[in-house]
């Protein structure tokens, strides 16, 4: 009896830490917008949609929505618009050079299941080679979904 209670202890303990270090992404709505203007140099730079395309679903997650690249002078934001996925572990924004990125560049983790949401891009990718948005799931390795860049 004594030995069921140490083990029915010892298993609540780690299944409340595994819960806590999934890191699963908020679920509140957001309504971020790309800033479409910037003073440089004393001249207004207004932000260009450049590519878009619509998210297709992976094996391992449901995803819909928009992935839009908008340029402004040298920099690039990516904008998920009317965006929703089902919730993972560790789900990050990927610009890839494949639908399940193998070449990509980390956007950082999803900032909601929901919404429109805005990515600074880091440094100039070239868009002819990195051609797709994914959702991924870092803790397992998972696509949840991806949109091809037009």
């Amino acid at each position: 009896m004594r030995y069921t209670i140490i083990i029915f202890c010892f298993a609540s303990l780690i299944i409340s830490s595994c819960k806590k270090e999934k890191n699963f992404a908020p679920t509140t709505v957001l309504n971020e917008t790309v800033d479409t203007t910037a003073a440089m140099d004393s001249t207004i730079i207004t932000a260009t949609l450049i590519f878009s395309g619509d998210f297709t679903s992976g094996p391992f997650g449901t995803v819909t929505g928009r992935a839009e690249v908008y340029k402004k002078g040298n920099t690039y934001d990516v904008k998920l618009a009317n965006f929703t996925t089902n919730n993972g572990p560790a789900l990050h924004v990927y610009i890839a050079k494949e639908a399940m990125p193998v070449s990509y560049i980390d956007l950082g983790s999803l900032k909601s299941t929901a919404g429109n949401q805005v990515y600074s891009v880091p440094g100039i990718p070239d868009f002819k080679e990195y051609k797709y948005i994914s959702i991924h799931c870092v803790a397992y390795n998972h696509l949840f979904g991806s949109a091809l860049l037009k």
